[in-house]
């Protein structure tokens, strides 16, 4: 049974999905990300337009009256979501991980308002948990659940392990959406390999405070992830520039590598609409398919 609180926040983010979920339906999910094949949907009574080789001979000869064959595009999608301590940061009132559950709802809801099997897989440094792929609200509902609910055993983030270990369990082509604040190196080669195979999208989690180190004086500050910790003057310009710096060359290093691979991103940062980015997300690269 779970904790009252969690289902009245899982019952929220649903509700809260809904629009979004509809808007993405609307703007061109369909067309977006290639299917792995046709599937047998249902038998329907013949229209007139209707591809005569989609008739059903048995069922035709059976109710005396034309039927066909409906078959819709199979789509698998898989949403990575990083769970690592660097997650629990937030600034805003809202913790990346909180952020990573919404997000994680809005493709999963959409994916099964559009009859495609969504799966999980939560990473730190090691792979933490996996469900596989189907399809139902009941399944939607569990995925955030796990989400919301998860407690990591490690603290790290290793993206290669998890796309690793997901090749070599999925055989056929799926929509990967790894969801993480991509504040780890050496992520351009997993995300190479899995592309080969995938069609890959990251969607980057970002913090103001990630960005821009505020004046607070002479503070400790903590690595969550190795627990190491230092003491920085950041009323001190010098600093303040240094770390600006650095954050800039992350964010430069990680569109030359999306750029490089091809790859379709989407960021969200703390405090904006994060179903209105991924609706922008879906509508741009419906644009660009069709260009």
């Amino acid at each position: 049974m779970l904790p009252r609180e969690l289902i009245r926040r899982i019952r929220r983010l649903e509700i809260a999905t809904r629009q979004v979920v509809s808007a993405l339906l609307a703007g061109q999910y369909h067309s977006v990300f290639k299917g792995r094949g046709m599937a047998f949907s249902e038998v329907r009574p013949y229209q007139a337009g209707d591809d005569i080789r989609s008739i059903d001979w048995n069922v035709t000869a059976r109710t005396s009256s034309p039927h066909v064959k409906v078959f819709t595009e199979e789509r698998e999608l898989t949403v990575l979501v990083d769970v690592s301590a660097s997650e629990e940061f937030g600034s805003r009132g809202t913790r990346k991980s909180e952020m990573a559950a919404e997000v994680a709802a809005q493709i999963a809801f959409s994916a099964i308002a559009n009859n495609d099997q969504v799966g999980l897989l939560l990473f730190s440094d090691r792979v933490e948990k996996v469900i596989p792929p189907r399809k139902g609200r009941k399944h939607v509902l569990r995925l955030v659940s796990d989400i919301l609910s998860f407690r990591p055993k490690g603290k790290g983030t290793d993206l290669s392990l998890a796309l690793g270990w997901l090749s070599q369990v999925t055989k056929r082509r799926t929509v990967l959406f790894v969801v993480s604040d991509f504040l780890l190196e050496g992520y351009e080669a997993p995300l190479r390999t899995a592309r080969m195979k995938h069609d890959v999208v990251p969607v980057v989690l970002r913090d103001p405070m990630e960005e821009a180190f505020p004046a607070l004086g002479l503070v400790e500050v903590e690595d969550p992830e190795t627990g190491e910790r230092a003491l920085v003057d950041s009323s001190s310009p010098t600093v303040r520039r240094a770390f600006q710096a650095a954050v800039a060359r992350a964010r430069a290093e990680r569109t030359r590598v999306f750029r490089k691979l091809e790859l379709d991103s989407v960021e969200l940062r703390a405090g904006e609409d994060h179903g209105e980015a991924l609706v922008r997300f879906f509508r741009a690269r419906a644009r660009r398919l069709a260009a």
